[in-house]
């Protein structure tokens, strides 16, 4: 096993990374930015060394300063967490040559599925369904109004490099196209420095669907089921659940071997994520691959039964997946609450600052992944999410009625959160039945904001 692993991230995660190797005997080496210099990851880490200013571009992306603090350190191993380097191959490509093992799939793995064209060609070619789209990417305006004329509006324009909701632009006609067009590649320019764009078929009323993947190094790739995260806010996740209330077994069984065989085509290995979107009967297409650990991963923890994290170091180790694919099936259920210093009244504003109070849930089915404490302050640098929620139970009602009872629990004092909107979302009806898509929390939302007008 590994004896010092480098985690190159910030927050929850870094935290998460860090309890996985301590429970494998592996000393830690976390970096941080000069206002991170509080965070717990920084505190429980068995070394840490600051890598730069509070600006993530001077700090956590800056490649040479990671590397150069894994030599000093002299570790064995990186893991990227999610976000920041994670996805990118370069960074996967420089630890090899390095001799420093990164916690991750191969770079070959990362550009295949990184770049959203080439993965969608490359779901083609193993026999996943993928949304009717432009064949390649759209370089102008004329060539984008043909492809919508082809396709037939509703239409959704992406930028090729995207993530989170950035550079994609839905457009029901000529006039919305053409501006939708500029305004993504603008964007995707902006925040990945590249503005190519595609443009698929917008699917109407949607569910988000996710496959967790796992594959060792030596060819074996088995799914761990779905997670259901249709309640979105500008195509950032709140709420996420495992198993979906939408998904029948057939239906898990046909995504999870599309999920293996797309990921067996790109000879993938570690942790990794299958999105598809799935219309209201049941046919599923793919969307892309997340080529890393997802924030969500917990509720597929509790209700598998596995450590997502420690297999991901593990099998970067060499080790064998313990178990075949008939061994995994969900037992229960588990929801995440992803709370982020952010203000849903006032259009979801950031909120940072310093949490005068901040007392989080426990009890029998209650989870919280969090860095946070009572005094820390949260930087306005980096994303918004303070902390996780995660609460499971026998049934699907017993994980949302723990959940309900933990938010109820958990304080927050000088800084606003999500948690008002998640209980209003736990005490929909329609969401206790299950019976929601992609379009829930606008709808949720525009119906609050039409009772608070009166």
């Amino acid at each position: 096993m590994f004896d010092k692993v480098l985690i190159a991230n910030r927050g929850e995660i870094a935290l998460r990374v860090i309890r996985a190797c301590k429970e494998l005997g592996i000393r830690t080496l976390a970096v941080y930015s000069e206002v991170d210099v509080d965070s717990l990851h920084v505190q429980l880490a068995d070394e840490a060394i600051c890598i730069g200013p509070a600006p993530s571009t001077e700090s956590y992306l800056k490649i040479d300063r990671i590397i150069s603090a894994a030599e000093v350190g002299d570790v064995d191993a990186i893991h990227p967490g999610y976000g920041f380097l994670a996805e990118n191959a370069h960074f996967a490509e420089i630890c090899e040559n390095c001799n420093i093992k990164f916690i991750g799939p191969s770079p070959h793995a990362i550009r295949s599925m990184g770049d959203k064209a080439k993965a969608r060609e490359a779901a083609r070619k193993a026999g996943v369904p993928v949304v009717p789209g432009s064949d390649g990417l759209v370089d102008n305006e004329q060539e984008a109004l043909r492809v919508a004329k082809k396709l037939g509006y509703p239409v959704m324009i992406k930028a090729v490099a995207g993530g989170g909701g950035r550079g994609m632009r839905a457009a029901h006609n000529d006039v919305s196209l053409v501006k939708g067009f500029y305004s993504a590649k603008t964007e995707a320019e902006r925040a990945f420095n590249n503005s190519s764009i595609y443009i698929e078929k917008l699917i109407e009323h949607p569910h988000h669907i996710e496959i967790q993947i796992l594959g060792d190094q030596h060819g074996k790739v088995v799914h761990l089921g779905e997670r259901e995260c249709s309640v979105q806010r500008r195509h950032q996740k709140i709420i996420e659940e495992c198993p979906s209330p939408f998904v029948t077994a057939d239906l898990r069984k046909k995504m999870g071997k599309a999920a293996v065989r797309l990921s067996e085509a790109v000879e993938y290995s570690n942790a990794g994520t299958i999105e598809f979107l799935v219309d209201g009967k049941g046919a599923f297409y793919f969307l892309e691959m997340n080529t890393r650990i997802q924030v969500e991963h917990p509720v597929t923890e509790q209700v598998y039964g596995v450590d997502l994290v420690k297999l991901q170091i593990q099998i970067a180790n060499g080790m064998k997946l313990p178990f075949d694919q008939g061994d995994l099936e969900p037992k229960g259920a588990a929801i995440e609450c992803r709370i982020n210093a952010e203000d849903p009244a006032m259009d979801f504003r950031p909120s940072p600052g310093r949490l005068d109070l901040f007392h989080v849930p426990g009890g029998c089915g209650v989870r919280v992944d969090s860095h946070a404490y009572s005094g820390y302050t949260i930087p306005s640098n980096y994303d918004s999410m303070i902390g996780k929620i995660i609460t499971s139970g026998h049934t699907r009602m017993e994980a949302i009625d723990r959940m309900a009872r933990a938010l109820e629990e958990t304080i927050v004092k000088g800084i606003k959160t999500t948690i008002p909107l998640q209980q209003a979302v736990l005490r929909d009806p329609n969401f206790r039945r299950g019976r929601y898509n992609l379009d829930f929390l606008d709808t949720l939302m525009g119906i609050k904001k039409v009772q608070a007008q009166e």
